[in-house]
């Protein structure tokens, strides 16, 4: 691990003078998550409201030693560590990136205006877990204080090494009110949410269904048929239920999407293999079969403690009109209502997830950019687009689909 110079940061409200712990206060930039304490990783997300199963350090180390995200695909560590006496008091998940892709939020443009003006854009810094556009916590940190201290740290990592940019993806609440403070650029985008009725949860799958449209409504009905009727069922099992020919057949369907897009798969067997292992309750694993033969697969990631779930990995080995709903929406939004989950969350993009349910959701991410004429001229461009975000969010809301009676929209994550 390597040491960072401590940045000064303001006292913390109701205190006066400086830091009289600061000689205790250590920032360090660890490359490598294998190093970091996972007791007090994980002990530090668990104090996080927004916590997610993505930013746990099971997870976080199965994306490296897979080699899923490391320096040799452009996602080189460099976790940010914040020690107080000794002990892990907040941290960040870095990354020194040297191109934007798996991150969601777009910034191909920004890279461009750079070249055309002989600048180097990257490599950057990229707060986020890789391939994962879920909102949550960035800076894990239980004050304030510690928030803009690792903001501060990562401004000083990336000044130091003459880096163009830095950029937190999926900001929670007190992520982004930090980010604000400390003088970043904040950019919004829409993702697509479903959230269980409030008081009283939808009882069924066809109660949910009730409470839409008739013409949203109908159009499930038919697509759901349509799969019933081409002799597709499926099955679904969690955690250990999940056996090595089910998370060979699923992957098998991970890569055939990537190929159909002409792609390469971001996430690498060896990672869904650890993290099978070293996490098995968070992974759900829906198989559609026709007879005794598997078709597809659609793989979704739960929270129990939280009942929130996330997803899809998803693909089949041949096409089925409405395969991909039935797999990738209703059938994970049945299993969360059975279950009495509050909250299922689609994933980045994806507008025609609206007609099955899932409603707009705002998103934030925050930008630090080291040359001052391209920052007043990206946050020129992000008060303009942020302006255009606004009225997609209103023109969404007016055509939800649900009924007069619906349930309130969706709240940001954090």
């Amino acid at each position: 691990m390597g040491r960072l110079k401590t940045p000064r940061s303001r006292p913390a409200p109701g205190r006066a003078g400086g830091e009289s712990e600061s000689s205790e206060r250590t920032l360090l930039v660890c490359r490598d998550p294998a190093e970091i304490d996972a007791a007090q990783w994980n002990a530090l997300l668990a104090r996080q409201p927004s916590a997610t199963p993505f930013a746990s350090i099971e997870y976080l180390r199965a994306l490296h030693a897979s080699e899923s995200a490391v320096a040799g695909t452009g996602w080189a560590p460099h976790f940010l560590l914040l020690e107080e006496a000794g002990e892990l008091a907040a941290a960040c998940p870095l990354y020194l990136k040297d191109h934007s892709y798996g991150e969601y939020v777009f910034d191909w443009a920004w890279a461009d205006a750079y070249r055309r003006h002989g600048l180097d854009y990257y490599p950057k810094l990229t707060g986020a877990i890789p391939f994962t556009p879920v909102p949550g916590p960035r800076l894990l940190a239980t004050t304030h204080e510690q928030r803009l201290l690792l903001l501060r740290g990562i401004e000083a990592i990336a000044s130091q090494a003459g880096l163009s940019s830095a950029h937190l993806l999926f900001l929670d609440a007190a992520d982004q009110a930090a980010a604000a403070e400390a003088g970043w650029s904040m950019r919004s985008t829409v993702q697509f949410h479903w959230r269980n009725r409030e008081p009283e949860p939808y009882a069924d799958f066809a109660d949910f269904l009730a409470g839409m449209q008739r013409e949203k409504r109908k159009k499930i009905q038919q697509e759901r048929r349509r799969v019933a009727d081409a002799g597709i069922r499926f099955t679904a099992a969690c955690g250990s239920e999940i056996g090595a020919d089910d998370w060979a057949f699923f992957y098998r369907c991970y890569t055939l999407t990537y190929r159909a897009h002409h792609s390469t798969p971001y996430l690498k067997r060896d990672f869904f293999a650890r993290v099978a292992k070293t996490m098995p309750e968070n992974w759900l694993l829906f198989t559609a079969w026709r007879g005794g033969e598997r078709i597809a697969s659609s793989l979704i990631v739960v929270d129990p403690v939280k009942k929130t779930a996330f997803g899809p990995y998803w693909g089949a080995v041949e096409y089925i009109p409405c395969l991909h709903f039935d797999a990738c929406y209703y059938e994970p939004l049945a299993w969360c209502i059975g279950h009495g989950y509050a909250r299922f969350e689609g994933g980045a993009q994806g507008e025609h997830k609206m007609a099955r349910g899932l409603l707009p959701v705002e998103t934030r991410s925050a930008h630090w950019l080291a040359h001052p004429q391209f920052a007043r001229a990206i946050d020129d461009f992000l008060a303009r687009e942020g302006a255009g975000i606004t009225l997609y969010l209103n023109e969404l809301n007016d055509r939800q689909p649900f009924k007069a009676a619906a349930p309130p929209l969706a709240e940001p994550s954090g």
